[in-house]
Protein backbone atom coordinates (compact mmCIF):
# COMPACT_ATOMS: atom_id res chain seq x y z
CA UNK A 1 0.00 0.00 0.00
CA UNK A 2 0.89 3.56 -1.03
CA UNK A 3 1.84 5.93 1.63
CA UNK A 4 -1.16 8.10 2.03
CA UNK A 5 -0.45 12.21 2.19
CA UNK A 6 -0.63 14.46 4.65
CA UNK A 7 -2.90 16.60 3.95
CA UNK A 8 -5.33 15.71 1.57
CA UNK A 9 -8.53 17.55 0.46
CA UNK A 10 -11.22 17.32 2.99
CA UNK A 11 -14.74 16.57 1.74
CA UNK A 12 -18.01 17.97 2.98
CA UNK A 13 -18.83 14.56 4.58
CA UNK A 14 -16.96 11.46 5.12
CA UNK A 15 -17.69 7.96 3.66
CA UNK A 16 -20.46 6.36 5.79
CA UNK A 17 -20.90 2.62 3.98
CA UNK A 18 -19.75 -0.16 5.65
CA UNK A 19 -16.82 -0.91 2.39
CA UNK A 20 -13.52 0.66 2.79
CA UNK A 21 -12.79 3.60 -0.02
CA UNK A 22 -9.95 5.08 -1.78
CA UNK A 23 -11.00 8.25 -0.22
CA UNK A 24 -10.57 6.08 3.88
CA UNK A 25 -7.25 4.75 2.18
CA UNK A 26 -6.18 8.78 1.50
CA UNK A 27 -7.12 9.46 4.79
CA UNK A 28 -5.67 7.15 7.36
CA UNK A 29 -3.24 10.19 8.69
CA UNK A 30 -6.31 12.11 9.34
CA UNK A 31 -8.46 9.73 10.61
CA UNK A 32 -5.09 8.76 12.93
CA UNK A 33 -4.84 12.98 14.17
CA UNK A 34 -8.46 12.81 14.74
CA UNK A 35 -8.71 9.65 17.19
CA UNK A 36 -5.56 11.22 18.82
CA UNK A 37 -7.24 14.68 19.25
CA UNK A 38 -10.29 13.23 20.30
CA UNK A 39 -8.72 11.01 23.27
CA UNK A 40 -6.97 14.26 24.31
CA UNK A 41 -10.14 16.10 24.82
CA UNK A 42 -9.03 18.76 22.19
CA UNK A 43 -11.58 21.52 21.47
CA UNK A 44 -13.35 20.08 17.98
CA UNK A 45 -12.82 23.70 16.30
CA UNK A 46 -9.35 23.55 16.90
CA UNK A 47 -9.17 20.19 15.57
CA UNK A 48 -11.03 21.33 12.76
CA UNK A 49 -8.57 23.82 12.40
CA UNK A 50 -5.63 21.87 12.50
CA UNK A 51 -6.15 18.50 10.96
CA UNK A 52 -9.19 19.32 8.67
CA UNK A 53 -7.96 22.62 7.40
CA UNK A 54 -11.33 24.34 7.74
CA UNK A 55 -12.62 27.14 9.35
CA UNK A 56 -15.04 27.08 11.88
CA UNK A 57 -15.93 30.47 12.17
CA UNK A 58 -16.15 30.66 8.65
CA UNK A 59 -18.58 28.19 8.64
CA UNK A 60 -19.71 26.47 11.86
CA UNK A 61 -22.64 24.32 10.24
CA UNK A 62 -20.59 22.80 7.61
CA UNK A 63 -17.53 22.35 9.27
CA UNK A 64 -19.21 20.33 12.18
CA UNK A 65 -21.05 18.03 10.06
CA UNK A 66 -17.40 17.66 8.30
CA UNK A 67 -15.39 17.20 11.57
CA UNK A 68 -18.61 14.93 13.21
CA UNK A 69 -18.87 12.89 10.05
CA UNK A 70 -15.11 12.68 10.10
CA UNK A 71 -14.30 11.46 13.62
CA UNK A 72 -17.14 9.01 13.07
CA UNK A 73 -15.58 7.23 10.01
CA UNK A 74 -12.44 7.21 11.71
CA UNK A 75 -13.81 5.18 14.98
CA UNK A 76 -15.54 2.78 12.43
CA UNK A 77 -12.03 2.18 10.92
CA UNK A 78 -10.94 1.57 14.45
CA UNK A 79 -13.79 -1.52 14.54
CA UNK A 80 -14.35 -2.57 11.01
CA UNK A 81 -11.90 -0.58 7.87
CA UNK A 82 -8.83 -2.03 9.27
CA UNK A 83 -10.06 -5.48 8.68
CA UNK A 84 -10.79 -4.09 4.81
CA UNK A 85 -7.18 -3.03 5.10
CA UNK A 86 -5.13 -6.02 6.47
CA UNK A 87 -7.41 -7.90 3.34
CA UNK A 88 -6.27 -4.92 0.49
CA UNK A 89 -9.57 -4.20 -0.17
CA UNK A 90 -10.56 -1.13 -1.21
CA UNK A 91 -13.43 0.25 -3.40
CA UNK A 92 -13.34 3.47 -5.86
Amino acid sequence: MQTPPDNPNIADIAPSGIVLTSYDKEHLVTYLRLLDANAEGADWREVARVVLHLDPEHDCDRVQKAFDSHLLRAKWMTEHGYLHLLRGGASA
